[in-house]
């Protein structure tokens, strides 16, 4: 094993076991999943440990993307702690998505083997964070899944059956950012992608993750890439 591959599910429940260790990172849109004690939706900045000889079932929208790690032998501290599914270090996250280009490019045995090496490095110096709340992965997932409507503060915190001053203060608190510099990473990502590995229309683009006035989406994107929608394309 000790493979990072890139998949995507469906909405049909699959239901199965392996006797290798896997961790499932998306990377796009959520999964939904039940394994040992755990039963609940996995999103972007999460990862679930699906322990070898475990029965689990899942589903996910077909558009959602995930790395999937298949893994001969987890760190130590993976197998000694009780916590399935847990936030991801900002470094591994980033990491993820240089994994994603490198294994769109090409396929390359030497390059693949030298990428987990990296990866479970990474895995070796995470930490288990307490869960995120409930009502922000709700919330989190709802963002995932209308991220081209209007999201207002308001909305959310409905959502989360929250106040719009709690919803922000709990938010923050878990995701270590606000709403709204959430949302713009998350649009900012979505549209990227589709530029990168797609060859939907800019403007297209633009109103895919909610961006009505297209001047604000590539006034967005310059920020974010360094370089207008216009002169990113695919290598």
């Amino acid at each position: 094993m000790n493979t990072l591959s890139i998949r995507s599910y469906s909405r049909q429940q699959v239901t199965h076991r392996h006797d290798y260790h896997q961790l499932v990172l998306p990377i796009l849109g959520t999964i939904n999943l039940k394994v040992d004690s755990f039963n609940g939706s996995v999103a972007s900045g999460e990862c679930i440990i699906i322990k070898a000889g475990c029965d689990h079932s899942f589903t996910a929208d077909a558009q959602a993307r995930f790395i999937v790690a298949d893994i001969d032998t987890l760190p130590e501290h993976f197998m000694r702690s009780a916590l399935l599914n847990f936030p991801i270090s900002r470094p591994l996250k980033q990491y993820l998505s240089f994994v994603e280009v490198q294994l769109e490019q090409q396929v390359n045995s030497e390059l693949e083997g030298h990428l987990f090496i990296m990866f479970y490095a990474l895995l070796e110096q995470q930490t288990f964070a307490r869960p995120i709340d409930k009502r922000i992965k709700q919330v989190v997932a709802f963002i995932e899944q209308h991220i081209a409507e209007p999201l207002t503060i308001e909305k959310l915190a409905s959502i989360a059956c929250l106040s719009a001053t709690q919803f922000k203060k709990v938010f923050k608190s878990n995701i270590g950012l606000t709403p709204a510099q959430y949302i713009i990473q998350v649009r900012m990502e979505k549209a990227h992608a589709l530029i990168m590995h797609t060859d939907t229309p800019r403007q297209h683009v633009a109103a895919l993750v909610g961006y009505q006035d297209y001047s604000a989406f590539c006034r967005r994107y310059s920020v974010v890439y360094g370089m207008p929608p216009s002169e990113s394309c695919p290598s």
